[in-house]
């Protein structure tokens, strides 16, 4: 399983915002910049997470994007979502979508994606934000030691 671009960039792009908006907002253009993401790209993505409520855009000099949840209350998986389709490892267990295997009933390496999908989610879900952020902080702090 290969997590898209759109799933990649969106968690990269809002652990840098975590990272840089306690001062104020963050415009899109320093994301881009750090992250090395095109800021058009970043723009479609930033609709989708505002959309989902996890940031806010803040307009005029000065303006930029927020976090709208503590990073605590940002799970990894909540980011995914907002701009991935979905968290399931194939189709047919896609909770949203009827399936269009006619084998659904008795296929049962499905079980299997399933129980995989599952998993998945459990630890997306079990992973914030914050968690990235302390990380980080971890990472630095024994780089310069």
């Amino acid at each position: 399983m290969r997590l898209s671009t759109k799933g990649q960039y969106g968690v990269r792009a809002m652990f840098d915002l975590a990272s840089h908006s306690q001062d104020g907002p963050v415009p899109l253009r320093q994301i881009s910049e750090r992250e090395e993401i095109s800021l058009n790209y970043l723009e479609q993505l930033f609709l989708k997470l505002r959309k989902a409520g996890l940031v806010e855009s803040v307009r005029g000099p000065g303006g930029g994007y927020l976090l709208r949840k503590r990073p605590k209350e940002i799970r990894i998986s909540d980011i995914i979502r907002a701009v991935e389709e979905s968290l399931a490892p194939i189709s047919c267990i896609e909770s949203k979508k009827k399936p269009k295997c006619h084998r659904i009933d008795v296929c049962i390496p499905r079980l299997l994606w399933k129980r995989l999908g599952e998993r998945i989610t459990q630890f997306l879900d079990s992973n914030t934000l914050a968690d990235l952020c302390e990380e980080a902080a971890t990472a630095k702090a024994q780089k310069s030691r």
